[in-house]
């Protein structure tokens, strides 16, 4: 069922389905701004609202969380929240010091923030399907609402572009442009004659990175929801029946894949400060 309004409306489990895969759209219009289906024609930009601000809103959370923790630490017995955030931060900084193997400041704090950001995230897929969606309807009448912002293809690949800048930066600022350009076309095959076959590997290489990244997170992440919301459809035993063993197999995917993005843009920005 779905409200509109005052009225009740019968969907099909496709209209459920699909309104719970709709992101909440604000985009360009003739003579202004225009929302959801009136952006199927569209000027030349479409913004993701809800993926813009609970990304948004969980990064501000995760800084916020970590200053105040850090602010009360103690050196006596920690609380729980002071043992998370001991724990995050030592182990990042004992996979970054095993894995890079440069000399850069910048790499454990964008691990930690890549880990715990994306983590919180992908935490948002173990709220009920219909609970936040349901109240921002009824109470600001807001008909579609994503929560998982690494849901959103949009999302996942603006956080593996970010990373692919500072690859290519990084590239260059370690092994020069002279340096950079001749791993693009002097690898693998050391020959003049083969630089053209060279620069297209080396190339389809460097892009598949930010590409992989991003599909491998959005991908896990969109499935596992689903899947929730195929569960939702059904009745209510079978709904816990399934609902609770399949969030508890959830978790070990939302961490699962936190750490992967952090530890693939560990092993990237490790090989671009490698100067062969």
């Amino acid at each position: 069922m779905a409200t509109t309004g005052d009225d009740t409306l019968t969907i099909t489990a496709s209209d459920y389905i699909q309104h719970h895969l709709t992101n909440a759209k604000m985009c360009s219009a003739d003579g202004g701004i225009a929302f959801n289906y009136a952006c199927q024609d569209a000027g030349f930009w479409t913004w993701h609202i809800d993926s813009l601000l609970f990304s948004v809103g969980l990064g501000v959370l995760f800084l916020w969380l970590f200053y105040k923790v850090g602010q009360k630490a103690t050196i006596g017995v920690p609380g729980k929240l002071q043992c998370f955030v001991e724990m995050c931060v030592e182990g990042v900084d004992k996979i970054v010091k095993d894995s890079f193997h440069g000399k850069n400041a910048v790499i454990a704090p964008l691990g930690l923030t890549i880990f715990v950001w994306v983590f919180l995230m992908n935490l948002m897929d173990l709220i009920p399907v219909d609970f936040v969606p349901e109240a921002a309807n009824r109470l600001l009448g807001v008909p579609y609402l994503k929560i998982v912002p690494t849901t959103d293809l949009n999302v996942t690949l603006g956080l593996a572009l970010s990373v692919f800048a500072l690859i290519v930066f990084y590239s260059i600022k370690v092994k020069g442009v002279g340096g950079f350009t001749k791993e693009l076309t002097m690898q693998p095959f050391n020959h003049w004659a083969l630089i053209p076959i060279n620069f297209v590997l080396e190339t389809v290489t460097l892009v598949a990175k930010p590409i992989s990244l991003s599909l491998r997170l959005f991908g896990n992440l969109y499935a596992g929801e689903l899947i929730f919301i195929l569960i939702a459809l059904m009745p209510w035993w079978a709904q816990f029946a399934l609902s609770v063993p399949w969030a508890i197999f959830h978790i070990l995917v939302i961490v699962l894949q936190a750490f992967i993005f952090m530890m693939l843009t560990i092993v990237y920005l490790s090989m671009a400060h490698e100067d062969h």
